[in-house]
């Protein structure tokens, strides 16, 4: 929420599917047979193979020595970088090959996945989409450049020194911050996991890594995305699930800017908000309308607080006041964060009335299984529905009836 709570920012893949329009070849065809493997892949692959040990060892001529004679501009930026990461405790590092593109003689472009994993913090890599130029010198491949896949990218090690400040259940990683303000970010964080460890069954073990740019442009090139779409924007959470379960470890990634001007019980609503998503990660599907997924993170942000509903809501009081309550909760596209600031904060200070409804009239733990049957559901289409019916007994318009009186009760 613009000002004074995180958003959140969730990677999804699209698969493409090929089918043959046409059915199946006719008795008698002959199929074109498969294009040979590129005898490159297997020499690159241990390229890559070396590149990763020589960083994850902190072997520093092994790690410049892959790379392209005689580039000295590369040496300097890939030295530059390898000093960057000296202080990260890395558990893996990894250069996935899902590629290879010849692009000229003696010249490629491998396709991969970087995968690394924090140590005491990571169960799964992050993983980003990353393009090696390579080059073909006596018989050997050389790397002759690396970039993200999507322009503009980059990540926390390629924006200064990283400043590694550990907490008990969190461990922070800053460029261009000073120590003690990521000491404080990391009490902060241990404090939120522990909330949302308390409130969300299965996040006891849950442990979390958060991002701090120098800048709020450090913040947009870290999601790879324009940075003024985050102005005002405390923190976000990135990662991906699938099938269940997660694919990618996630990270949050806090806008200094605006963290630092928020006083310490803001400061602790923005971390609990993203560390909520962060822990219903795998139960937070595309049939989860943004409206439960932020509306239950800023239920356990502000569960046993003593502020009230109208102090913490005070958009939509404002206009429960004047016009009465909204006739429906928040559509997704509220949420948006290129939204006015008013109609976003009136659609969080919606989602979390509708959780803070349910958890005081049917329970906090039929809170929880509301929101795990929506996630449940195949596809968004009746998810929300099913789980009315199911876990709570009532349907769509019974329940927004409900929480219309509700928001007159609480705000008007």
């Amino acid at each position: 929420m613009a000002g004074h709570t995180g958003g959140r920012r969730y990677g999804r893949r699209a698969v493409l599917g090929l089918a043959l329009g046409a059915g199946a070849l006719p008795a008698g065809s002959c199929a074109a047979p498969p294009a040979p493997a590129d005898t490159a892949s297997p020499e690159v692959r241990r390229l890559l193979e070396r590149r990763a040990a020589a960083l994850l060892g902190r072997d520093r001529a092994a790690f410049l020595g892959v790379l392209e004679p005689g580039a000295d501009g590369l040496r300097d930026r890939q030295e530059q970088e390898f000093g960057h990461l000296a202080g990260v405790p890395l558990a893996s590092w990894e250069y996935r090959l899902t590629g290879l593109d010849r692009t000229g003689e003696g010249l490629a472009t491998a396709q991969v996945e970087l995968r690394y994993r924090i140590d005491g913090y990571d169960t799964l890599p992050a993983v980003s989409a990353r393009l090696v130029d390579l080059v073909r010198r006596g018989g050997r491949w050389f790397v002759a450049g690396e970039r993200p896949r999507q322009a503009g990218e980059q990540e926390i090690w390629q924006q200064g020194p990283v400043t590694v400040v550990r907490g008990s259940r969190a461990v922070v990683l800053g460029a261009g911050q000073g120590r003690e303000q990521l000491r404080g970010i990391a009490d902060v964080a241990d404090r939120a996991v522990s909330a949302v460890a308390a409130a969300w069954t299965g996040a006891r073990d849950l442990k979390e890594v958060l991002l701090v740019p120098p800048t709020l442009d450090g913040m947009g090139a870290l999601l790879g995305a324009p940075a003024a779409g985050y102005r005002g924007i405390a923190a976000v959470t990135t990662g991906a699930s699938g099938g269940g379960r997660r694919t990618s470890a996630d990270r949050v990634i806090v806008n200094p800017e605006a963290y630092g001007v928020l006083g310490a019980a803001g400061q602790e609503v923005v971390l609990t908000h993203e560390t909520t998503h962060v822990a219903t990660r795998t139960q937070t599907t595309a049939s989860t309308p943004m409206w439960l997924s932020e509306g239950f993170a800023d239920w356990v942000a502000y569960r046993g607080g003593a502020r009230t509903a109208a102090q913490i809501a005070p958009e939509l009081r404002r206009t429960v006041s004047r016009n009465g309550p909204p006739a429906a909760l928040p559509p997704d596209a509220d949420f948006g964060f290129s939204q006015d600031a008013q109609r976003l904060a009136e659609a969080y200070e919606g989602g979390w009335l509708a959780c803070r409804m349910i958890a005081e009239e049917s329970g906090e733990a039929k809170l929880l299984a509301f929101y795990r049957a929506v996630g449940a559901h195949p596809q968004r289409e009746g998810a929300v529905e099913n789980a009315l019916n199911g876990e709570l007994g009532t349907g769509p318009e019974a329940f927004t009836a409900r929480w219309r009186d509700y928001l007159r009760a609480q705000l008007g």
